[in-house]
């Protein structure tokens, strides 16, 4: 049943009757409306929920889209399940999960694809992306079961500015005036001048579009509580939603004044939200790394330096595709006379060259003592970090021994995501935590593990997504190091039995 909001005064109602009217005349955003239809039915709870969810995706293009690569993502794929079917995602992922994802980027994207092309509703757009970007890297340092939730919540915080802007340009301008003139701030002059308040509007909207009561609930504009007081779950996802919008509003432009406000912020929702400060400034800068690539007009994204940096990396990825291919081939130069030691050496100084790794280690199986431990290393402080980096070979539920059964290649692009961190061993969190994203090369050797190369980065470099042709010119250098320890295996058998 669609609740309906009332606004409570005659100017209100006005105010909402022109807004729908708008929306009708702009066809009521057709397709957001569809897929809002489709999207709650899939998640309520049919008999055959889950093919409703997947029939529901697949109708999307872009929607499987990112569903196929949420589930593919180092956080979901780490035991070796590559997820080629919506179907499947579907399982891995949950409908909930795929649910409040698709709600969320539905919005977006359908206001900012029927947008008229103006400056002020863009800005919108993007501060609402960001608020969501910042929900996230919170959820995940809070360790939050309802992060995706806190995420769509955050978007959709600013609905009310976001369908002004969009649908009532005129009346946004002369809000924008009127607060100018008195030097109050819009959310201010809005109930005077509309009748209802921003977050007024962006509630009517979210109930006259169907939208799911604890996700409205989630938008409502919360103040931190006083201290010692007890956090609801709706209000700590609230709470989140209020912080992650005021943060985009002053990180959207990147300037001083902002990182005071925001500093501001932190402190005032830390108890709240179960976080330090100094941990909400870590997530909040990690979003603005993220914001960098995702937003297109922000000053945040310096669109222009940003165009010069992907051309810039673009040629990087190239020149470390010629230092793999060099590296292969002295590698295939030296099979039939280098031993084992010496290839692994020469295979892992090539990926940290031309992968640019923070760090680079070899792990080398030592069947006597039942372990793997590193023998060699390149990066700052990787040397001091050697004695640490040693685990038991009986196997554990976790990515280096599911990388080490599997035998294949695996890329953790975000080893930060809360729900990852149980497929972390304690020997990585103490040793090499400060990783952001990581790859794992197995060695397998006559069908049994024989050691593995490791390489990851640091904050210092952009977030990154490994090529195709990158990983396989990886699987082949794996290829040629197995070749010599298995060439090494027989020439031992050989001399044993003579």
């Amino acid at each position: 049943m669609t609740v309906r909001f009332t606004a409570g005064t005659p100017l209100g109602e006005n105010t909402l009757a022109a807004l729908w009217e708008c929306t009708r005349r702009r066809g009521d955003m057709p397709g957001f409306a569809k897929a809002i239809t489709a999207i709650l039915g899939a998640m309520r709870g049919e008999d055959d929920q889950e093919f409703n969810m997947t029939r529901t995706v697949l109708s999307d293009p872009v929607l499987t889209q990112k569903v196929l690569r949420l589930a593919n993502s180092g956080m979901y794929s780490a035991f070796g399940q590559h997820v080629n079917t919506v179907s499947k995602a579907v399982l891995v992922l949950g409908t909930e999960a795929i649910g409040h994802l698709a709600l969320g980027l539905k919005l977006i994207e359908e206001l900012a694809a029927g947008s008229p092309d103006t400056t002020v509703a863009h800005v919108e757009m993007e501060k609402a992306v960001l608020a969501g970007i910042v929900a996230q890297q919170i959820a995940y340092t809070a360790e939050s079961r309802h992060g995706e939730e806190a995420v769509v919540c955050s978007m959709l915080h600013t609905l009310g500015r976001m369908m002004m802007t969009f649908y009532m340009p005129e009346r946004w301008h002369d809000l924008q005036h009127a607060a100018d003139q008195a030097g109050r701030h819009i959310d201010d002059v809005a109930p005077e001048m509309l009748g209802l308040s921003m977050e007024a509007i962006g509630h009517a909207a979210a109930l006259h579009w169907g939208l799911p009561a604890t996700l409205v609930n989630g938008m409502r504009k919360v103040a931190p509580p006083e201290p010692g007081a007890e956090v609801s779950t709706s209000d700590w996802i609230a709470g989140l939603s209020t912080m992650s919008a005021m943060c985009a509003e002053s990180l959207w432009h990147d300037d001083p004044a902002g990182v005071a406000v925001v500093q501001q912020l932190t402190e005032a929702y830390s108890a709240m939200l179960g976080v330090e400060p100094a941990n909400l400034m870590h997530a909040i800068e990690q979003a603005k790394v993220v914001a960098a690539n995702d937003l297109t007009i922000a000053p945040l994204s310096r669109p222009a330096e940003r165009r010069a940096k992907a051309l810039a990396k673009t040629r990087q990825r190239a020149a470390g595709n010629k230092i793999l291919l060099s590296g292969l081939a002295d590698m295939r130069d030296m099979l039939e006379t280098a031993n084992p030691g010496q290839m692994v050496q020469i295979a892992l100084e090539t990926v940290y060259k031309g992968l640019d790794f923070s760090r680079a280690v070899a792990f080398v199986r030592n069947r006597k003592d039942n372990q793997y431990a590193a023998k060699i290393s390149f990066g700052e402080g990787s040397k001091e970090l050697l004695p640490a980096l040693a685990f038991d070979d009986a196997y554990e539920p976790n990515v280096f021994h599911a990388a080490l059964n599997s035998d294949r290649v695996i890329f953790i692009e975000n080893a930060r995501d809360a729900k990852f961190a149980a497929k972390l061993p304690l020997w990585w969190k103490s040793s090499l935590s400060e990783a952001r994203s990581f790859v794992i090369l197995p060695l397998s050797a006559n069908g049994q593990p024989a050691g593995f190369l490791y390489g990851d980065w640091d904050d210092s470099f952009p977030p990154i997504q490994l090529s195709q042709t990158e990983f396989s010119l990886l699987n082949d250098m794996r290829a040629l190091v197995v070749r010599a320890v298995e060439r090494r295996h027989k020439m031992e058998a050989v001399t044993s039995r003579s």
